[in-house]
């Protein structure tokens, strides 16, 4: 696989030739991915994988999801497709990642492989996609699983926001939220470290899939993580969400975790934030869909590590909006941005000393079909060309929260990265 990638931004259209075809059951995907630069979506051992580069669009900006949408409708209408799968991930796929902030630094991109492997629901498969003039595509060898390399330890050390200035920023959102009409504002804070050039990111992903494995685990350039949220799932004219928000951790045996969810689904800090969420989720979907459904009352999920309270979304498109359409629609959520979401932005601009790049931004897949699977990148890090490893994590800030509450908070969901990379 030698074809070289293209780079288009939201002008020019590369014309890309499809194949999709069945393969022998492939069990584990993470083998055959890049050490470096993996690529791929995963879910309970299921989703897809890509391998080098044939396509890559760029995109920047408040309007940068919509251009992607557009830019993706584009490159669709001149593809040729091949497909005798025939199911969610076949075809012209691309991985995307994308900022939170319309001002962030960060580049968000779209990214088709030359190759993706899939499996769902027992079936695999292999797509080869490369530009309609690449005479030497259909060349390309079938991609082989590697070796991983050797086990390392990397320690993640405060950032630019350190605990105490996590607090005092904290204190000073409940402060605003009090005297102003601010009703929520989520704040992060972020951790660094460095990755030797010699360390295998997969070893990484493979902590996190098996450890999380009701999550999003996904890597898209250089965005490594393993989110709980599901921004938005379309799925052959239905549309799906997940809202989660309020947080609690683990009990440390069983009658004390109980005691735990208990509390969460008492909590009316925790149920606040939770009906902020869910009510922004509803806004930005109700336009698309006739039908849109949510239930009554949240539910706590748990996870190895957290109880999250959270709400269900579901509808049927009537208006043949794509993934990428809705995700635009949607992001940022109350759950990740705050409400007035015009607001909470301003304050997260002012209370954050740093860029959150693509942190809680939309990351995912789109198909041919607009078809798609959108996680909010929560719970990740992202990985330089240079090695340089930035994670972050965040909290809701409500009237009545509580900065050491909100630094533990912190903690407990920077767990997911500091064991798997340390």
């Amino acid at each position: 696989m030698t074809a070289p990638s293209t780079t288009r931004r939201a002008t020019g259209v590369t014309a890309l030739s499809v194949e999709t075809t069945p393969i022998d059951d492939v069990r584990q995907l993470i083998p055959f991915l890049d050490s470096r630069r993996p690529l791929v979506w995963l879910r309970k051992g299921e989703g897809i994988a890509g391998i080098g580069e044939t396509l890559r669009l760029e995109f920047s900006g408040p309007d940068r999801i919509r251009e992607a949408s557009a830019a993706w409708r584009a490159t669709v209408a001149a593809a040729t497709v091949a497909d005798d799968v025939r199911t969610p991930g076949t075809g012209l796929v691309a991985f995307g990642t994308f900022a939170f902030d319309d001002a962030s630094s960060a580049t968000s991109t779209l990214i088709v492989p030359e190759v993706v492997l899939g499996r769902r629901a027992g079936r695999s498969w292999i797509t080869r996609i490369r530009r309609a003039d690449d005479v030497d595509g259909d060349q390309a060898p079938r991609p082989r699983p590697t070796a991983f390399g050797d086990e390392y330890r990397l320690t993640l050390l405060p950032g630019t926001l350190g605990k105490d200035g996590y607090k005092a920023a904290v204190a000073s959102a409940v402060e605003r939220i009090r005297e102003h009409d601010l009703s929520k504002v989520v704040l992060a804070r972020d951790l660094t470290g460095h990755l030797p050039a010699e360390s295998d990111v997969r070893r990484a992903l493979v902590e996190l899939a098996l450890g999380y494995p009701d999550c999003w685990t996904f890597a898209v350039d250089g965005l490594i993580g393993s989110s709980p949220e599901t921004l938005v799932r379309v799925h052959h004219g239905t549309v799906t969400a997940r809202v989660l928000a309020g947080t609690i951790s683990r009990g440390r045996d069983a009658a004390s975790d109980n005691d735990a969810a208990i509390a969460l689904a008492a909590s009316t800090k925790d149920q606040d934030e939770h009906r902020f969420a869910v009510a922004s989720v509803l806004d930005a979907l109700r336009p698309h869909s006739a039908d849109l459904a949510a239930s009554d009352l949240p539910f706590t999920l748990k996870l190895p590590n957290l109880w999250h309270l959270a709400t269900d979304v579901a509808g049927t498109l009537s208006d043949g909006a794509s993934s990428l359409d809705l995700a635009d629609a949607l992001h940022p959520t109350a759950a990740v941005a705050g409400t007035p979401k015009r607001d909470a932005i301003a304050l997260i601009r002012e209370l954050e000393p740093f860029d959150r790049g693509r942190y809680a931004g939309p990351v995912g897949w789109v198909g041919g079909d607009g078809d798609g699977e959108w996680a909010i990148a929560l719970r990740c890090a992202q990985l330089s060309d240079g090695g340089d490893l930035t994670a972050y994590a965040g909290g809701g800030i409500v009237a009545d929260s509580d900065p050491e509450r909100e630094l533990a908070e912190t903690v407990m969901k920077f767990r997911p990265i500091v064991e798997a990379f340390g």
